[in-house]
């Protein structure tokens, strides 16, 4: 079983805290929404791996290119390590960490301007790119990790907060044993979990402690 620690949107005082040690997660996961620092403080005091998604309050990150010596450049500048630092974006990516392999896609439905924000279409065709590489990776994952929920399955009335429908054929393509996702704040109401198949799809804003068995066969494959 690996333990996780998955948080979204709010940042809580319980975990943001030296105390958060005693929790003894295997690795962290963010679901979109939250400070740089936030993540960076949870990297350091825990000493695990942060995967994360951007959610559509992030700012744009892009992915830095090795150039000269080594050095990272953007547009053909000198650039200092993505933040945050100590993460790993998984967003259109397959990630495996500690002992999982988990599925991301970032953003939420375009309502205005700002960055990672997608209208209906253009999340379809990044779904699609993220099942191709799904696919070269031998197919299922062990977790889908988005910031926003699938159309209809926990998402809000408002139309910022509506869901993705092409996340419907994530699901059953990727075959996830569990899709954690954010954006929806429940303010401190229960938010039940959705089935779909064997995925459960749960709200995880502020942060929920998850214990999940990997599917990952011995030789990289997904059963």
């Amino acid at each position: 079983m690996v333990r996780v620690l998955v948080v979204a949107d709010e940042i809580s005082p319980v975990i943001h805290d030296a105390g958060v040690r005693r929790l003894r997660p295997d690795v962290v996961l963010g679901a979109g929404d939250l400070p740089w620092d936030y993540l960076e403080f949870l990297s350091s005091m825990l000493d695990v791996p942060v995967v994360f998604v951007p959610g559509n309050h992030d700012p744009a990150v892009e992915a830095p290119l090795s150039g000269f010596r080594g050095w990272l450049t953007s547009n053909g500048l000198p650039q200092e390590d993505p933040r945050p630092l100590g993460g790993v974006n998984a967003d259109e990516s397959v990630v495996d960490v500690a002992g999982l392999r988990v599925a991301g896609l970032g953003g939420s439905i375009r309502y205005n301007e700002g960055p990672n924000q997608y209208t209906q279409d253009e999340f379809a065709k990044r779904a699609k790119r993220l099942m191709k590489v799904a696919a070269k990776r031998g197919g299922g994952v062990d977790v889908l990790l988005t910031h926003s929920p699938p159309r209809g399955l926990g998402d809000g009335d408002d139309p910022p907060h509506h869901g993705f429908e092409a996340l419907h054929e994530v699901i059953e393509t990727l075959r996830p044993t569990w899709h954690l996702h954010g954006h929806i704040h429940p303010f401190g109401q229960p938010q039940p979990d959705r089935l779909v198949g064997g995925t459960t799809i749960r709200n995880v804003v502020p942060y929920k402690l998850l214990e999940i068995e990997s599917v990952l066969d011995p030789v990289g494959g997904h059963g």
